[in-house]
């Protein structure tokens, strides 16, 4: 845990600089940044509302950034999210709306086991390209996208859409196939957020992660083959296979935000429903030090920053709900600078002695 919050230290320095300069940016443009501050986290964390939908826009994103972190682990840069969260909520989408005749459990089941493996055999591709021929698996993920984002929209002009329906949507899925909001389970939150079973899904998942990395053999291997796959394979651990373990897992991860874009909201495909879940999921990975709980942290962080774009664009003078993305910017910007910081700092120290 002392490991952890150190390493944690660098990105919550890294987000408090940003809303420094964030704030400093608001000051030039004429607005006071202690009432836009105010304004973000009031209608972030200060209400039932606001904290319902940050959550709903945080759990796509914890998806997202396991799914990098896996990759990352293994010392793979997976850039396909977009395109593996697309086919796991279209496969979702497919199967609630043709298998309506099974029961809720087991269709609810049938979409969440569809979602992922539609997204793990989407990530297999190049990981078996990387693994065999040394493909690189940044320039794979990429064409995997266009890829998926093109098969998938013919799919749902052509063929799953229905008669007359102006939106690129699928049909509608079976009402046995939607996860229950929370509005159900706690009667405190209001009806009309749509924060659904999907969140639990994603804190689950970040369990499942945790363990499968630090208490498990395979975790150990895949881990290995990240530090060092000369000295893992030397020691015995099969690095391609590992390589194809971590691109699939990544997918499977990946595919779950359709549970809360498809079985929890839309209870459709919508096509375009993603704002940049995947790339975003990156910088979630990044701020949130590959781990767990960090990413649930800097999700949960990204969700309020998208949560204040309406209110802050409303309710102020001068600044736009832009704002919310330079932060995110300036944070990304940040943590990637740790290690130029770290290296001028360590210099600097030893010259000093």
């Amino acid at each position: 845990m002392k490991k952890f919050l150190l390493d944690m230290l660098f990105p919550a320095l890294a987000v408090a600089f940003a809303f420094v300069l964030g704030g400093g940016i608001v000051w030039v443009v004429g607005d006071n940044p202690l009432a836009v501050y105010e304004l973000f986290f009031s209608s972030a964390f200060g209400s039932l509302d606001g904290i319902g939908y940050t959550l709903f826009y945080a759990t796509p994103l914890i998806f997202t950034g396991l799914a990098v972190s896996v990759a990352f682990r293994c010392g793979l840069l997976n850039i396909g999210a977009e395109g593996q969260l697309t086919v796991g909520a279209f496969a979702a989408a497919w199967i609630g709306f043709t298998l309506t005749n099974l029961p809720s459990p087991v269709l609810v089941l049938a979409c969440i086991v569809g979602a992922m493996l539609a997204g793990a055999l989407w990530a297999a591709i190049p990981g078996l390209l990387k693994s065999r021929f040394g493909a690189h698996e940044v320039i794979n993920t990429i064409m995997m996208n266009f890829i998926a984002a093109g098969l998938v929209s013919y799919l749902v002009q052509y063929h799953y859409r229905e008669p007359g329906d102006p939106i690129l949507q699928t049909y509608e899925i079976a009402p046995a196939a939607h996860l229950a909001r929370m509005h159900s389970l706690v009667p405190a939150i209001p009806e009309r957020i749509p924060l659904s079973l999907a969140f639990g899904i994603a804190v689950l998942a970040c369990v499942a992660v945790y363990i499968f990395l630090w208490k498990t053999k395979w975790g150990y291997e895949l881990r290995a083959v990240g530090s060092s796959p000369t000295a893992a394979e030397y020691a015995g651990i099969n690095v391609a296979r590992n390589i194809v373990l971590a691109m699939v897992l990544s997918g499977a991860l990946a595919g779950l935000v359709a549970t809360s874009e498809v079985l929890g909201y839309r209870h459709r495909y919508y096509d375009g429903f993603s704002p940049g879940y995947g790339f975003t999921g990156i910088a979630v990975a990044l701020l949130g030090r590959n781990h767990p709980v960090g990413i649930v942290l800097a999700a949960v962080l990204f969700g309020a920053l998208i949560r204040s774009q309406l209110f802050i664009g409303i309710f102020t003078e001068h600044v736009s709900k832009d704002l919310t993305i330079v932060l995110q910017a300036i944070i990304i910007l940040c943590v990637a600078c740790e290690y130029p910081v770290r290296n001028a700092f360590a210099k600097l120290t030893k010259s000093e002695v």
